[in-house]
């Protein structure tokens, strides 16, 4: 529990510093869109472009826990799809709905709980899960939306405006760019490597800031069927992803039990900030998005502890 604590906190003030920066005119009322657009334009980039590019093929090839984390987020994420659609959700909502649901936040908080909780055998699993969350999920996301957005045009046209919306989308060109430089064998220059990570490392902190300017200027109060919805949304992350995983890698895979571990660990952790960064970039409603980032974040303390303290029993 206190290992969990030591790791959320940090998520917590940053929140707070951009809630108490909103709230005391520190950063103004265009705050919110700037400092996600600088995660969205450059950092968050960087940071794909990095982890693509300095991945070694054979750390990131495991092919039965790929299958299972991947399996474990597809569900969920068409699961969701499915069912905020059939609500009359309009697609580019339903996706990010989808990612709300099934995007665990592997690359703040994975890494080092994985580290603690597991070791060193658990950081490539954590480096593999990173990818398929924030290249793959991620561009199946952004594809749903774009598609979504130009839903109003005539079919002819859709696919060509939105094929020319996604190459020109920074955060897919920027993993596909590192998975050509990991595919060269070419090493990055030390300087490039250095920028990139002084750079990428401000993806998850500025967008966090975001996320607490975006609170402090939300108006308060929410319908009971959003409250709902978020809370379905959050029990999805925290108890449907992790039991679908544990499915698909125990009895269905048979994987090692390590192997089954890492994979259920990395799928309880709570929702990243990934979908806020969509829904605030694209225009969309956010407030649903930050209620379920922070609720499953608070409540991952107790699922995950409740999961470790059932996994040491079996």
């Amino acid at each position: 529990m206190l290992t969990n604590l030591s790791i959320v906190l940090p998520i917590f003030a940053l929140i707070l510093a951009g809630w108490t920066a909103r709230k005391t005119g520190a950063l103004g009322e265009n705050a919110t869109r700037e400092v996600n657009r600088l995660v969205v334009y450059l950092a968050l980039p960087a940071l794909l472009f990095d982890i693509m590019a300095n991945a070694r093929p054979a750390d990131i090839w495991q092919p039965g826990f790929i299958v299972a984390f991947t399996a474990g987020c597809a569900v969920i994420f068409g699961a969701t799809l499915a069912w905020r659609l059939s609500g009359g959700r309009p697609l580019a909502d339903a996706a990010i709905d989808g990612l709300n649901a099934s995007y665990a936040n592997t690359g703040f908080i994975g890494f080092p709980l994985v580290l603690s909780l597991v070791g060193d055998s658990g950081m490539a699993p954590t480096l593999i899960s990173t990818i398929l969350t924030v290249c793959v999920l991620f561009a199946v996301a952004i594809v749903l939306i774009e598609g979504g957005l130009q839903s109003q045009t005539r079919r002819r046209d859709i696919a060509l405006k939105t094929g020319r919306s996604l190459a020109g989308n920074p955060l897919l060109v920027a993993p596909f760019l590192g998975a050509l430089v990991m595919a060269s064998g070419v090493a990055l220059p030390a300087p490039v490597h250095a920028f990139l990570k002084l750079l990428g490392g401000a993806a998850s902190p500025c967008a966090l800031i975001a996320l607490g300017l975006f609170l402090a200027g939300t108006r308060a109060g929410e319908s009971g069927a959003r409250t709902g919805t978020a809370g379905i949304l959050v029990g999805l992350k925290l108890i449907a992803q992790p039991v679908v995983t544990w499915l698909i890698a125990a009895p269905l895979m048979n994987l090692p039990p390590a192997a089954t571990h890492t994979a259920v660990l990395l799928a309880a952790l709570p929702t990243g900030t990934g979908p806020f960064m969509l829904a605030e970039f694209y225009g969309r409603e956010a407030s649903l998005t930050s209620r379920v980032v922070l609720a499953s974040t608070v409540l991952s303390v107790l699922t995950i502890s409740a999961y470790l303290a059932l996994a040491g029993r079996l």
